[in-house]
């Protein structure tokens, strides 16, 4: 499993779908946010209430979830499996490497604070959704973070980027 793990528009979702297109699956995720124009239920996230969300976790049904932007977020354990490309937040990384599967290598997407504004502007995000993104995601990802690999994307072509992370998974497995 590929996990792909940084801060709020730094291009995650963009490399996980890039590789969807070179044969891996999505581990699609749980999350209480609100839908974004052009997303589907069961493709994107499954969208649950808060309700439902806590019901899952009441029945053990996660290998990890978090709160994050105050939207919960969680990994069903019946999605795991090869060849899946998963996105996380640093507790959900955690989570995954406690599992101690060679399997999964985790990236870190890297990319500038004023690349991830002008990219969540860009999405239509609003101006105070941006400056507490930021806000919490300096808190939130440390310098430091225990991943596998550390991905540049700041400008690099989203091909060159996908290539370059499926050749370090293959030759990881």
């Amino acid at each position: 499993m590929i996990i792909l793990v940084g801060p709020s528009a730094s291009g995650k979702t963009a490399i996980a779908k890039h590789l969807i297109r070179y044969g891996y699956q999505k581990f699609v995720t749980t999350t209480t946010r609100k839908k974004r124009f052009g997303e589907n239920n069961g493709v994107d996230y499954f969208f649950v209430s808060r309700e439902e969300f806590q019901k899952y976790i009441k029945e053990d049904l996660f290998i990890e979830y978090t709160i994050y932007n105050d939207n919960y977020y969680g990994s069903f354990k019946k999605e795991n499996g090869e060849n899946k490309v998963l996105i996380v937040e640093p507790n959900g990384l955690k989570s995954f490497k406690a599992l101690n599967d060679k399997n999964i290598v985790s990236f870190y997407i890297k990319a500038s604070e004023e690349t991830r504004i002008k990219r969540m502007k860009e999405r239509g995000d609003k101006e105070i959704d941006i400056k507490r993104r930021i806000e919490n995601d300096r808190i939130v990802f440390p310098e430091n973070l225990n991943v596998d690999f550390v991905i540049d994307n700041e400008n690099e072509d989203l091909d060159k980027i996908t290539q370059k992370i499926i050749s370090i998974y293959k030759k990881k497995n």
